[in-house]
């Protein structure tokens, strides 16, 4: 009797031992993981086709709407499930502003403005340039409406900015264009 005694006592001591030590381990790690991934940009993911971020991030052409996209904290919003229409100005774009306003809109006092101009680049669903008509006008994120032109099966936004590329995406599609859109005052 004294033996089976001393065996479940034995036991008792060993499982609650491993439930203390497995119970101060769940935090640590739970932890761990809440802090290292913040936003669904902080989703790791090797498997799905890349979002319209990840794409732009990719691109060797697209290193300053990259950067300002960062700028403006609006990396979560563009890595979510979308869908979203980019129109994505090229670095070469954006070389055509007036010299000092990218670096201007960069400053974190200009975050609004700089999160607005961006803003007049996405459109909320999905249009393809197959979809696109001569004179369709949409309503960008910011609230302002963009112009579509089709010439010649070519598509020009805004009278001026030519779709160069389209690139799908897991959460939409980005039009490569060559000219940075300004919303309307």
């Amino acid at each position: 009797m004294q033996k089976s005694a001393f065996f479940f006592i034995t036991l008792f001591f060993l499982a609650s031992t491993a439930c203390k030590q497995a119970e101060s381990a769940t935090p640590a790690a739970n932890t761990q993981s809440a802090t290292s991934n913040v936003g669904q940009s902080g989703v790791k993911d090797d498997i799905s086709n890349p979002n319209v971020v990840q794409v732009a991030v990719g691109s060797k052409d697209h290193t300053t709407l990259v950067t300002a996209v960062k700028a403006a904290s609006l990396v979560d919003v563009l890595s979510n499930a979308g869908p979203f229409t980019v129109f994505a100005p090229t670095n070469a774009a954006f070389e055509k502003l007036p010299t000092g306003t990218v670096e201007g809109l960069l400053k974190p006092d200009q975050k609004d403005a700089l999160s607005n101009i961006l803003e007049y680049h996405v459109y909320v669903g999905v249009i393809k340039t197959d979809a696109m008509s001569d004179g369709q006008v949409l309503n960008e994120v910011n609230g302002k409406n963009i112009t579509l032109n089709v010439k010649d099966g070519k598509v020009i936004v805004n009278g001026k900015a030519n779709i160069i590329a389209s690139v799908p995406a897991s959460n939409g599609i980005i039009h490569v264009i060559d000219d940075v859109l300004l919303p309307p005052q």
